[in-house]
């Protein structure tokens, strides 16, 4: 024991180098890359104030910080609900999350004048309902997390459907919006979209910060957590309160991105060699992802730009598949 802990203490350092550098270098690129290249020299001249440009500033640098915090927002979101399942299925995009987020947004957009606060406020009062509704269907003769997955598909479906019955029945132009808002985007996010959400996301990863050990424990067993001092239900509550609050605040401000809270955790988990779902390697990873697929939604059909949903969906359904496929040669 005393010879493996420091190996994956190496590890996982090694990990948050190489995510940060990686980062950092999808970072730089973001604020080189758009209509006009900017060099990297003009790029720090910028960030040092030693020069002024609108574009950099005020148009790239809010989307990719965007990218990073967003992204990690749904990465952690993703290890909470595969934690708390047991379950590299368990996913807000999976489990209907982000479609009860995708309804309160739209009941927002079609009652109400559908202003950044209403966005927000439905999103998060959406995916609360939808995540109560399913964590109290699940909860027969006690907590199961398979129950949980296959009841959360099931909403998934039914609530993607009223999400388009509601479209098809609002007005023109709020239709149109909706749609293109549901595809996920980073397009014209500016520094006016960000202040709130990211102090939101910033007070929930502190706070699941402070119980990532309990939350470990409870990944090895209801047992091993009782006998270490876990409250369970406390815990399960305040984990399923973080993970709904960070997909609806993304959902609020970008629209659903799907597919990164389901990859980027398994992905952090297998490249940091742990045994759980760790909270950081699954928010690195979750920025990363996030912040290259906006660069390749940028770059695909240029001078157009995609939104980052439809690369994030394309990544990640084949990322589906071969998980599927390795769980059913398991089963």
């Amino acid at each position: 024991m005393t010879v493996l802990v420091p190996r994956v203490r190496r590890r996982t350092v090694l990990l948050v180098v190489v995510m940060v550098t990686l980062m950092l270098g999808l970072g730089l690129l973001g604020l080189c890359y758009g209509a006009s290249w900017s060099s990297p020299g003009r790029v720090f001249a910028v960030l040092t104030g030693a020069e002024h440009s609108v574009v950099i500033r005020d148009w790239r640098l809010p989307r990719v910080l965007a990218g990073l915090v967003f992204g990690a927002a749904l990465g952690v979101a993703g290890a909470i609900f595969q934690n708390l399942t047991r379950n590299p299925m368990g996913s807000p995009d999976v489990i209907g999350l982000d479609a009860g987020a995708y309804t309160g947004a739209l009941v927002a957009l079609t009652l109400l004048s559908g202003t950044s606060a209403q966005l927000a406020l439905g999103s998060v009062l959406g995916g609360l309902v939808v995540a109560a509704a399913i964590y109290l269907l699940s909860f027969e003769r006690g907590f199961s997390g398979m129950r949980l997955v296959v009841i959360g598909i099931a909403f998934n479906a039914m609530v993607t459907a009223i999400n388009s019955w509601i479209v098809l029945r609002a007005e023109l132009d709020v239709a149109i919006a909706a749609v293109g808002w549901n595809a996920g985007s980073l397009n014209g996010v500016g520094w006016a979209d960000l202040g709130i959400p990211f102090s939101v996301i910033a007070v929930l990863l502190i706070l699941m910060t402070t119980r990532a050990h309990a939350m470990h424990q409870a990944s090895l067993g209801d047992a091993i957590a009782v006998t270490t001092g876990v409250g369970l239900d406390r815990l399960r509550l305040l984990m399923v309160l973080v993970g709904v609050g960070c997909t609806a605040t993304v959902t609020a401000v970008a629209g659903p991105i799907a597919f990164i809270a389901l990859a980027a955790p398994q992905i952090g988990r297998r490249l940091a060699g742990a045994a759980g779902v760790p909270l950081l390697p699954a928010a690195l990873t979750g920025a990363v992802l996030l912040q290259g697929a906006d660069l390749i939604a940028q770059m695909l059909l240029a001078p157009v730009a995609l939104p980052v949903g439809v690369v994030s969906t394309a990544i990640g359904g084949c990322y589906l598949i071969w998980l599927l496929t390795k769980e059913v040669r398991r089963a």
